[in-house]
């Protein structure tokens, strides 16, 4: 598993809101290791047996905390994102609609202070093993040694849902975000899940729109020995239109779901045309 493992302490911004306190209720029953919440002016109270503080400096004062994840509205995010970033080592970001430069700022001070950001726009990560830091559905998925990285929520619970079905379990499962500025890249979380020795195959569900996926590719052809499925959604999208995320739009040439698949081919990546064909072709390796 990667990210998120045993060693992983993390705190809730926003927890006494009303996305913060019915997911941390949800992740709490899943056995994540939650052990504070932060909402300013609310320091003293507790959640379901989670203390809450003023600011992360006093959960800090008051314990060991190393993970941070965020459910505070737009306006406020970037805020609650740099008190995170300066204070640990991990910060998943569930928030949507952060305008795009106050998500610049945000990824500048993260690598500046090399903390890695998971999102914006993410329904987060989960290992089966020991929990999540995220919004998914949590019955969807199981224990196994196949890593999951996508950039759309909903279908990492359909793929998910699949393999689970197929007794196919799950390492580790990451939104990296559907925004067109994002914190960790596929590129990153693919050289993670080679590293990691509970990984052995590795599903990548992407979508029209930018390049990451070709940029994928590439690190795949020179980085990765493990075997990697791939699935773009989006192929029957029209230019210029933008189908769902902020990110997945094409502009001219590039992004469109056929060059990406190709670019995936030719790194020695097994494509699907579908999400109903990744559990055959994980059989298959």
């Amino acid at each position: 598993m990667i990210l998120l493992n045993e060693d992983t302490k993390c705190l809730v911004q926003g927890i006494t809101g009303k996305q913060g306190s019915f997911h941390t209720s949800q992740m709490l029953q899943y056995n994540t290791n939650i052990v504070a919440g932060v909402t300013p002016g609310r320091g003293g109270e507790d959640f379901e047996g989670v203390p809450v503080f003023n600011s992360i400096e006093e959960v800090k004062e008051n314990m060991e905390v190393n993970s941070s994840i965020i459910f505070v509205p737009a306006p406020f995010a970037k805020d609650a994102a740099h008190e995170s970033i300066k204070h640990l080592d991990l910060v998943v970001i569930i928030t949507e609609h952060i305008p795009v430069h106050d998500s610049m700022e945000i990824m500048a001070y993260a690598r500046k202070k090399d903390v890695t950001v998971i999102g914006p726009n993410t329904p987060g990560i989960i290992s089966p093993k020991v929990g999540k830091l995220g919004i998914m559905p949590t019955n969807v998925f199981s224990e196994g040694n196949v890593g999951v990285i996508s950039r759309s929520g909903t279908l990492t619970y359909e793929v998910a849902s699949q393999l689970t079905r197929a007794n196919i379990g799950q390492s580790t499962c990451v939104g990296i975000g559907g925004d067109p500025v994002i914190g960790t890249n596929f590129s990153s979380v693919l050289q993670m899940f080679e590293d990691d020795n509970e990984t052995e195959q590795i599903v990548m569900i992407g979508e029209i729109g930018g390049n990451a996926e070709e940029k994928a590719a590439e690190f795949i052809a020179d980085n990765i020995s493990k075997p990697v499925i791939s699935y773009i959604a989006g192929v029957t999208a029209p230019p210029g239109k933008r189908m769902g995320h902020a990110g997945a739009i094409i502009e001219g040439n590039t992004g469109t779901a056929k060059s990406k698949m190709e670019t995936l081919k030719s790194a020695g990546v097994k494509v699907a045309r579908r999400p109903s064909e990744i559990v055959d072709l994980i059989k298959t390796n």
